[in-house]
């Protein structure tokens, strides 16, 4: 399988995946000219024709058979044209010492700090190939190796918005204890309005002022924070990259926004490049993620690798799929955070 820059004849299989997320994927409504425009914004993006602002990166997953069997992407910066909300996670101490009582009232303050970060975002995988893993670590890590290639084309901090807590019926406990009460429509609706590029309804409708979490009902206190269950293996796999939870939640679903200095990216710290090498790597060898260093020609793939005296060893199958020949540079890093170089 390989991860290559997303092309307008992707557009059917785009629009069949996102039809198939459900709630709670704002950044990949179902929405022909929303996934249309962002289409031709990805490959302007890849042929460096946009600003950071307007920079959006999106990347297919495709197997060896040329199905597009997945997608990842990313904003080169949140919020510079469109406005980027979220919750930060307060605390007020209320005290009286005549009456004994100290109160912790945990808060809630529409925020804007996270703009001019860069985004990962739109990860998705079919179901038929979330068995393994190794679909999904390829999908997901490929990005970090391209910011790592040109790191000029990204912010100093990159931020992940992780899918909140809804059910099967697109119902999210969030949602249902505090925007319904001021949006007056359907989690699904909002999360859809939002995907398609309509956020002006959120500063107009949101109150600007501190919301007490104790007035939400249990339920959504529970949430606040946690991530769905099929978005579990991807927080992991993010805080083994080195991404933390810094207390800014989603507005609609209460979903963790995670965080990372971008230089401090395992895969972006540890990558390296080395001059390609077909040979055998050996059956010991480990899974690299290997990155033919071009950019609208991009190409990442996951091979068994072995690094020697400043080459990197691969299959003839693996140099095939990055399309290079024995002598061209690549970027390379561990697939596992744990395994690290040899």
């Amino acid at each position: 399988m390989i991860v290559r820059p997303v092309r307008s004849t992707d557009l059917p299989a785009l629009i069949a995946m996102a039809r198939s997320t459900g709630a709670g994927l704002t950044s990949l409504p179902a929405n022909e000219e929303r996934l249309t425009q962002r289409v031709v914004w990805a490959e302007r993006s890849f042929r460096g024709e946009s600003e950071r602002a307007d920079a959006d990166y999106l990347f297919v997953l495709e197997t060896d058979a040329g199905e597009v069997v997945g997608i990842s992407a990313m904003n080169g910066a949140v919020g510079l044209r469109e406005p980027w909300y979220n919750f930060r996670v307060g605390l007020t101490v209320s005290a009286s010492r005549a009456l004994g009582i100290h109160r912790q009232n945990p808060t809630l303050f529409l925020a804007n700090d996270l703009t001019g970060n860069t985004e990962v975002c739109s990860l998705f995988l079919d179901a038929n190939y979330r068995h393994s893993g190794l679909s999904g670590r390829l999908l997901s890590k490929a990005r970090f190796l391209f910011i790592a290639e040109f790191p000029e084309l990204f912010g100093d901090k990159v931020i992940a918005e992780m899918r909140g807590i809804s059910d099967d019926n697109a119902r999210a406990p969030f949602w249902e204890s505090l925007g319904r009460h001021f949006f007056r429509m359907e989690f699904s609706q909002a999360d859809y309005l939002t995907g398609v590029g309509n956020k002006a309804f959120i500063a107009e409708l949101m109150p600007k002022f501190p919301l007490y979490t104790c007035f939400l009902s249990e339920e959504a206190r529970a949430v606040i924070g946690r991530v769905h269950r099929d978005t579990e293996p991807a927080l992991t796999m993010l805080r083994a990259e080195g991404f933390t939870y810094q207390g800014y939640i989603d507005i609609f679903d209460g979903g963790p926004a995670l965080e990372c200095e971008t230089g401090n990216i395992r895969a972006v710290r540890d990558s390296q490049t080395l001059v390609l090498a077909i040979g055998t790597p050996g059956d010991e060898a480990p899974q690299f993620l290997i990155h033919n260093r071009k950019r609208e020609e991009c190409r990442i793939t996951v091979g068994q690798a072995r690094p020697a005296s400043g080459t990197l060893v691969v299959d003839a199958a693996t140099a095939k799929r990055l399309r290079l020949s024995a002598g061209a540079q690549v970027r390379a890093v561990p697939l596992s955070a744990q395994i690290g170089w040899r």
